[in-house]
């Protein structure tokens, strides 16, 4: 379902429903982190 959604149509419905969103989720300058993973947080958020 989600190929056929536009971006408009996806963020609302991330939007709508929070469960669908994996936490946590960070997006910063160069990256994004999806969940916790400690070894890709260090690596990212320690520089």
């Amino acid at each position: 379902r989600l190929q056929t959604m536009s971006e408009e149509e996806q963020i609302k419905l991330l939007a709508s429903n929070g469960m669908l969103v994996k936490r946590p989720l960070i997006i910063g300058d160069t990256f994004v982190l999806i969940g916790f993973k400690a070894d890709d947080w260090a690596e990212a958020l320690i520089k």
